[in-house]
């Protein structure tokens, strides 16, 4: 078990920091210090954890004897290796990257310290709405052999559910979770625009019990739950889709025949586009493949997503052919 009175310390104190020092804090773990950087995350420190003091990584690394690096991913290796001279036999170090394993702890473990990686399967709002929400989270834990049994404890007294990867999952893993959740953030975020711009005022009242009631579906049943156009290799209705969304791109500022867009709104219309395309056409394909519709459907259904091409332009008047 992790010593409760083992003092904590935390190096990055954004969306994630600030939701695990709390969840310490919490459960009563005294914190000794923090590092950030930013004033907004400074600020953050000292509203979440009043009486901590704020300070540089390296005092954290002295001060801690359990510490969280949880600074941007491409900057954890980084850190452990600046700090290096600072870790010390015995001393817990910690990053939550679901990307990464122990290997950019690697200075850590020279020293004769004990390297971990727990990651919380969840998205952080900045809010104390973070500590709550870890409550019951799952966190996938990495360790050395022998050591798992400790990074399983810390998760239970942050308020998650421990799990282990198997071996050489974890790009896999975290290529899913982001494919899941932050391209799902960029997908209704899309739909809400087009709605917006259609004229249709809170659009999520529509988006969010619609979304709701398609999670809930796909959970239980994956593709059974699938519904709409695509499904029904309604090519039609497919195509009427897509003219749709080319002039929602047009009105944005885009020409949508060579994809043009001349600033930020328009360049957002054509990924809105891009996007409908692909996950139609892939949900075409998955149709196909689950016996929903047959293959002259899912035929018909990709060639009316596809771009169509401009109309010849009209000629010249008293244009006559040479042969004439």
């Amino acid at each position: 078990m992790v010593d409760d009175a083992l003092p904590a310390g935390v190096v990055g104190f954004g969306r994630v920091g600030a939701a695990l020092a709390g969840a310490l804090a919490a459960v009563d773990h005294p914190v000794a210090a923090v590092a950030a950087r930013s004033q907004a995350s400074r600020d953050r420190a000292d509203i979440a954890l009043p009486g901590v003091p704020v300070t540089t990584a390296v005092e954290v690394a002295k001060r801690a004897g359990l510490v969280f690096l949880t600074v941007p991913d491409s900057q954890i290796a980084p850190l452990a290796e600046d700090l290096a001279e600072h870790w010390r036999p015995g001393q817990l170090v910690v990053h939550a990257a679901g990307a990464m394993g122990l290997e950019v702890l690697e200075p850590v473990v020279r020293a004769g310290g004990i390297a971990l990686a727990l990651h919380p399967v969840m998205t952080f709002t900045g809010t104390s709405l973070d500590i709550a929400r870890l409550q019951g989270a799952p966190f996938a834990v990495e360790a050395a052999p022998g050591l798992t049994p400790l990074a399983e404890a810390l998760a239970i007294e942050l308020g998650g559910r421990p799990f282990r990867l198997p071996a050489g999952a974890r790009p896999a893993y975290h290529a899913a979770l982001s494919h899941a959740a932050n391209h799902l953030v960029t997908l209704l975020s899309q739909a809400l625009d087009i709605l917006e711009e259609a004229g249709i005022s809170a659009p999520e009242t529509l988006i969010g019990p619609l979304t709701q009631a398609a999670l809930d579906g796909a959970l239980s049943r994956r593709l059974g739950a699938l519904t709409g156009p695509a499904s029904r290799g309604d090519a039609r209705t497919l195509r009427t889709h897509v003219e749709a969304l080319e002039d929602y791109a047009a009105r944005r500022g885009a020409l949508v025949g060579p994809e043009l867009a001349l600033d930020a709104a328009g360049a957002g219309a054509l990924d809105a586009v891009a996007s409908y395309r692909q996950l139609a056409a892939a949900t075409l394909r998955a149709a196909q493949r689950a016996g929903r519709i047959d293959s002259a459907q899912a035929a018909a259904g990709l060639e009316s997503l596809a771009p169509q091409a401009p109309p010849a332009p009209p000629a010249p008047p008293g244009a006559q052919s040479r042969d004439n």
